[in-house]
């Protein structure tokens, strides 16, 4: 089970709750042995042995929210400012070529009630640390224009609204796409609008309820505009909800735009998101959030390149051949097949954005690198995650230690005053960060 928002799930964020373990018979007890996060991050992270947990460990970050004048604390060199405020949970974000930013503010769809046990008690936990401001309208695109380039929009509209659970967004053309949790749509856009009033068409049913674990749909069009891919998440953290509701899951669909007939482009990812083109190589990659529940070192989220026909574990195994002992009957030939990951991000540090840097306003330093949004754990001693990170490249691959670059998401005292999701590159070259926590979008520029 996954019962927290790191894909964009029902919300979990304590109110003065701190560190829950539930030990049972049978069941692993609590552990502090979280390991240094960065023996996790690169192309071999350090793996160790499994635990498992009829109730995993939870720490949960409450949420205090930023505070006048607060802002994220930022990598020497650079500076940021709030670029807009009060949104209702601002997942996502799409440049459009005029330089207008859709900011995709998004709630979770409704879910069919617990019949575990287990999820039951985790769900009433869950009820008592979720956080509040949920009262304004969501599941709509806001859209933000600044006419002048001060870095203050001038305009701020409601783009397009009434939208199921929506979260990936690509132009090509006149033809605007939204991922909503069950369905591409299509809509007709024209430079300069700020607002869409047409119905829109259904281009490609995806994967949705009555259990739709994994909400969250990242969209991105091929170079040539001729395919759309969609990272559609797992149904489960490990199967428990069976096999069955996993088919098309897990996975990247590749949809001919022309007629929305649509394939599996990759397999075995819990839950693909950030889908973006590598633009030295035109490599399609991804950010993953892996499974729970076998200890605070397992397993290490990451981003990858996506080969065509590729599998990448799930659920069988991770990080290769590291088979999951809890998934039954076990698919010997799957797991031989297994890909390993190019880079391994930390264990359960939750990344739902990724975007390369094609600009040239911020330092060179970050030129041709991709910056991660960590939404963070809930799930080990240490908080690990709640931050933007810097991945750098060389020849189309990573080619060195991940770098913070955005900080400051939690206090002090581990509570969190925003989270990131979604991150995308202004046409001004600045780096955005959509805040689902804080309600915020931010703007990171060169200081001075």
């Amino acid at each position: 089970m996954k019962p927290f928002d790191r894909s964009g799930k029902r919300r979990a964020y304590g109110t003065g709750l701190a560190f829950l373990c539930f030990a049972t018979l049978g069941a692993a007890g609590c552990s502090n042995d979280a390991a240094d996060p960065s023996t996790q991050i690169g192309p071999n992270p350090n793996l160790p042995e499994i635990k498992q947990y009829l109730f995993p460990p939870m720490h949960l970050a409450s949420v205090v929210g930023w505070k006048k004048d607060e802002t994220p604390t930022v990598a020497q060199g650079l500076q940021i400012h709030a670029l807009a405020t009060g949104l209702q949970h601002p997942r996502s974000l799409y440049i459009l070529p005029n330089g207008d930013v859709l900011v995709v503010e998004s709630k979770a769809p409704p879910e069919p009630p617990a019949k575990r046990p287990k999820d039951i008690v985790m769900g009433l936990i869950e009820s008592l640390v979720t956080s509040g401001g949920d009262t304004g309208p969501s599941n709509r695109i806001t859209l933000l224009r600044d006419s002048n380039g001060d870095g203050v929009p001038d305009v701020r509209d409601v783009f397009l609204d009434h939208l199921n659970s929506p979260f990936g967004v690509a132009l090509v053309g006149n033809d605007l796409y939204v991922a909503n949790t069950d369905a591409i749509m299509r809509y007709p856009y024209k430079p300069g609008d700020t607002k869409i009033t047409a119905p829109g068409v259904r281009l490609t049913e995806l994967p949705g309820g009555p259990i739709d674990h994994h909400w969250t749909k990242s969209l991105v069009a091929s170079p040539d505009g001729s395919l759309l891919y969609v990272g559609v998440g797992s149904n489960s953290n490990i199967t428990e909800n069976g096999i069955g509701a996993e088919k098309d899951r897990a996975a990247i669909w590749e949809v001919d735009r022309a007629t929305g007939r649509s394939r599996i482009f990759a397999s075995g990812l819990r839950n693909p998101n950030g889908l973006s083109f590598e633009p030295q190589t035109g490599a399609l990659w991804t950010v993953v959030n892996e499974r729970d529940e076998l200890g605070p070192n397992l397993v290490p989220d990451y981003m990858t390149s996506v080969k065509d026909g590729g599998f990448y574990g799930w659920p069988y195994s991770y990080y290769g051949q590291h088979v999951d002992p809890r998934v039954m009957p076990q698919r010997p030939d799957l797991v031989a097949k297994a890909i390993v990951p190019d880079y391994a991000l930390s264990s359960h540090v939750a990344p739902l954005g990724m975007a390369f840097y094609t600009g040239t306003s911020l330092p060179q330093t970050y030129r041709g690198g991709a910056f991660v949004g960590e939404h963070g754990s809930w799930d080990r001693p240490g908080l690990n995650g709640y931050k933007v990170v810097f991945v750098p490249f060389s020849g189309g691959r990573p080619s060195g230690m991940a770098q913070d670059v955005v900080t400051g998401f939690l206090n002090d005292q581990e509570e969190a005053r925003g989270r990131p999701v979604g991150v995308a590159i202004d046409k001004a070259g600045a780096l955005l960060i959509a805040d689902d926590v804080g309600n915020t979008v931010w703007r990171v520029t060169p200081s001075g």
